[in-house]
């Protein structure tokens, strides 16, 4: 299982892969290079809306794209010539091509190219990525040989896609500007003019991973990862709305801290946030970064509509775990069934159920700085302490009132 700062790695380098960039002999991805031309060129007449369909064939689905439609088929796996996509992407008679003239967005030869391939190696399609199992193993790319790369399994990826690019490695940086670029990209700061000396003078062979793992020890290392994950899960330290007064939640952001501090496990840090709660005898961090489901904004104008704002925060909360943790945007689902999105209106209901159950309301006071509900006292080994004897006092004062009262009774029968 990966770790939190493993996960913010994978997912910055991710990002830089993004997008189209097959080579001539490359494998076709369904998901990166063709689902996007067809959602961008063919969807609006031939996709999954049934409202806005011009056609019966559609093109959403391996299921309808290969369906029999009376002696022929939009496209049939391996088989250019049988496959009517084929014909109609590369007619020339405006009465058959496809998209139509009219259209606003034509396919380009190269759009054109990547869809005859994917025909050609069997038309695979895909579900949506975040929908995908992490794969166990991956296949180092073997690139074009390079007087200095790649050094590294990860260079050799970025020196594969740089290929198909046809963009060429800059040279090595020197040694005092990488130590700048790395201390900015782990801490937010620059670095010091000791560890700058100490680094120019450090002649080892590892001497750059030392300088990885000095920093990736550091606490402002934790704090600038925390950064990001912040700004997935819409921290801030006000209600917002038309009054926006301040509200207490930066346990919750200290909490995060730790979490990257201490390079918690992927799957406890997701499984804390979103049901921390509801873990057998949660302990107070447990239900503390539950606090992430209830970053969103709070109303506190006293004319509010409560149930609609209530609705409000669980729909937001329901679209902050489908960025957070599937990928995804559910805004659109949100009204309708959506010809992009991987997820029916009714699927978004049952999902946001599972966030409709706090104890809350759409209002919060107006008149005090109340948190609102649910909230928990964060305290500290003492005064923990303190509170275990009160609750004992308590229960023994109202087991002494249950007594007395018993007493009474038989007093009062006797009399």
């Amino acid at each position: 299982m990966p770790h939190v700062r493993h996960w913010l790695v994978i997912s910055c380098i991710a990002a830089c892969f993004g997008g189209s960039g097959v080579g001539a002999d490359d494998p076709i991805s369904f998901n990166l290079d063709v689902s996007p031309i067809l959602s961008d060129r063919c969807f609006h007449c031939h996709g999954p809306d049934a409202k806005n369909q011009d056609s019966e064939f559609r093109l959403d689905s391996r299921d309808h794209a290969l369906a029999d439609l009376g002696g022929y088929a939009g496209i049939v796996p391996g088989d250019l010539g049988k496959s009517e996509v084929h014909a109609r992407i590369r007619s020339s008679d405006d009465s058959d091509r496809m998209p139509p003239p009219e259209a606003v967005r034509d396919l380009s030869d190269v759009e054109r190219d990547i869809l005859d391939r994917w025909i050609e190696q069997g038309a695979p399609f895909e579900t949506h990525w975040s929908f995908k199992p992490v794969p166990k193993s991956v296949v180092v790319p073997q690139p074009v040989t390079h007087p200095t790369w790649p050094r590294s399994p990860i260079d050799a990826f970025v020196l594969s896609r740089m290929t198909q690019a046809k963009l060429e490695p800059n040279h090595e940086a020197p040694r005092d500007k990488w130590l700048r670029r790395v201390t900015f990209d782990l801490t937010g700061l620059p670095p010091t003019l000791a560890e700058i000396d100490a680094f120019m003078n450090d002649e080892h062979a590892d001497a750059h991973e030392q300088v990885v793992d000095r920093l990736l020890s550091t606490e402002a290392c934790a704090e600038r990862l925390a950064t990001e994950w912040l700004d997935v899960a819409r921290y801030s330290d006000s209600y917002g709305y038309q009054r926006d007064d301040e509200r207490f939640v930066w346990p919750w952001r200290d909490w995060v801290i730790d979490a990257f501090r201490n390079n918690m496990p992927y799957d406890r840090f997701i499984e804390w946030q979103l049901a921390g709660d509801l873990l057998p005898d949660a302990t107070q961090d447990q239900i503390l970064a539950t606090t992430f489901n209830r970053l969103h904004s709070h109303k506190k104008e006293g004319g509010v509509a409560i149930e609609e704002f209530r609705v409000e925060n669980v729909a937001d909360r329901t679209h902050t775990f489908a960025g957070a943790f599937l990928g995804l945007t559910m805004e659109c689902c949100r009204c309708h069934d959506h010809k992009y999105d991987p997820v029916t209106t009714k699927e978004y209901y049952q999902l946001s159920a599972f966030f409709a159950s706090i104890d809350e309301r759409g209002l919060i006071s107006y008149f005090t700085d109340a948190v609102p509900t649910p909230a928990m006292p964060l305290c500290n080994d003492e005064q923990t302490s303190q509170l275990a004897v009160t609750a004992a006092a308590i229960r023994d004062a109202e087991a002494r009132v249950a007594r007395t009262r018993d007493d009474c009774d038989e007093a009062f029968t006797a009399w």
